[in-house]
């Protein structure tokens, strides 16, 4: 197994409060659909878009740091040049998790996580893992 797949089945098997950075209000962007689709599956999940006020009636907050509760996984929807920010201040407030969505990768930036005890995944969408996960989980119960 490799260590991202190993990241994804550590942090699907044991984290479920997530933070969201860069979710739209666009119900036909994905970022859009991923925190509906978590919200569904029982995670505990945050917003983040210093845009928004609101979404799915919940509050939207501007950044990680302004997060009033601890989140593990922070799932980033930013474009790669802007992900290093993010998993900056992932690192800062201690997300054990960092999940750069597909077509994000940002290999300096995973190093700094990884070199803070961060799990680490790029270019992967968390939505098509749970449910693979699930899928795989039903087919075998």
């Amino acid at each position: 197994m490799d260590d991202q797949q190993s990241s994804i089945d550590a942090i699907l098997s044991s984290m479920t409060r997530v933070a969201v950075v860069g979710v739209s209000a666009d119900p036909s962007r994905p970022s859009n659909e991923v925190a509906a689709y978590l919200l569904r599956q029982d995670f505990k999940v945050s917003l983040v878009n210093p845009r928004l006020q609101n979404l799915f009636g919940f509050h939207c907050f501007p950044d990680l740091r302004s997060l009033p509760e601890p989140v593990e996984i922070a799932v980033v929807f930013r474009r790669s040049d802007q992900a290093g920010a993010v998993v900056d201040q992932a690192i800062a407030i201690g997300a054990k998790a960092v999940w750069l969505q597909e077509g994000v990768v940002d290999e300096a930036a995973a190093a700094r996580a990884r070199e803070a005890g961060i799990h680490v995944v790029m270019d992967r969408c968390i939505l098509k893992e749970h449910a693979r996960r699930a899928a795989v989980g039903a087919s075998s119960a």
